[in-house]
């Protein structure tokens, strides 16, 4: 068994939200997710996003979304 390990490559905070954006990799091809780390908790903002960007741009669109009533 190989375990599945975070491979953080990036790391910044966004609205008072800890963005972390993970790479794996399988058969040759990088997919990446963001983990979004808040007063609640973590969650899984974007499981899967083809580019850095891509991750990065989706994650602030989840907090913008959860944080636009406060």
């Amino acid at each position: 068994m190989h375990p599945n390990y975070p491979q953080i490559i990036l790391s910044f905070v966004y609205r008072g939200c800890k963005v972390q954006i993970d790479r794996d990799e399988v058969d040759r091809f990088c997919s990446y997710a963001a983990w979004v780390n808040h007063d609640g908790g973590c969650a899984v903002a974007v499981p899967s996003a083809i580019t850095t960007i891509d991750a990065i741009r989706r994650a602030k669109c989840w907090i913008d979304r959860k944080y636009q009533s406060i």
